[in-house]
């Protein structure tokens, strides 16, 4: 019993232990959301407005990988069943200290939004394939998302924009907003079938058009560049 008595202690002090590791990984965020606005006083200083009619889905700030100190916030616009129609997910994320890591993002196709150069990508795909990467950014926002209440399309597409702050290239500013699919009267198998290809640049032109009419920027006049 003495033993059983041990095993048990121990146990417990364990799973203590691992709560505490697991509670101090999480960071409060810095940023401030009021309504569809958020607003960061640095890394970068920056108000984003997003549609009034949006959803807020929650937060979440952690050390990603144990690389970067990651800051995410997730938006959603939903039916009256809680069914996503279109999310947004806004993340603002540099690397720690303790590294020399950089982002090296291509920036073959860019845009300006708010005055400053994004890096364009687009895709489709079913939601839920591949599973998100564990610890992973994707999972944090599928909790969020799950935890509201709120029920993903099978498929999107989405766009994500990333901005640089500064020629160190240790600080990014990200954006990925993403539609049902359906929405568009379309599915990953039409787009994948022998020429269905060819409708992908016109839908893919119509939703960077309206994520960049969605998301208005407002950069304070100090924000690095």
């Amino acid at each position: 019993m003495k033993a059983f008595a041990r095993l048990f202690l121990f146990g417990v002090l364990a799973s203590l232990v691992f709560a505490t590791a697991a509670a101090a990984a999480e960071k409060s965020p810095e940023r401030v959301v009021q309504g569809s606005t958020i607003t960061s006083q640095r890394d970068p200083a920056i108000t984003i407005h997003l549609p009034k009619e949006v959803s807020y889905a929650g937060a979440a700030r952690w050390d990603l990988y144990g690389i970067c100190d990651a800051e995410l916030h997730v938006f959603v616009e939903a039916d009256k069943h809680k069914h996503v129609q279109r999310l947004y997910w806004v993340q603002f994320e540099h690397y720690l200290p303790d590294n020399n890591d950089t982002y090296n993002y291509p920036f073959t196709e860019k845009l300006t939004l708010g005055g400053r150069e994004f890096d364009v990508t687009t895709n489709f795909r079913p939601t839920l394939t591949p599973p998100a990467r564990a610890g992973s950014d994707r999972e944090r926002v599928l909790q969020l998302v799950q935890q509201a209440g709120y029920q993903l399309p099978p498929e999107t597409m989405s766009v994500r924009l990333v901005h640089l702050l500064d020629d160190t290239k240790r600080q990014e500013l990200m954006f990925i907003y993403a539609e049902d699919l359906s929405l568009s009267g379309t599915s990953v198998a039409a787009l994948q079938a022998a020429g269905g290809e060819a409708k992908w640049p016109e839908l893919r032109a119509a939703l960077i058009q309206r994520a960049t009419q969605r998301i208005q920027l407002e950069f304070a006049a100090s924000a690095s560049r």
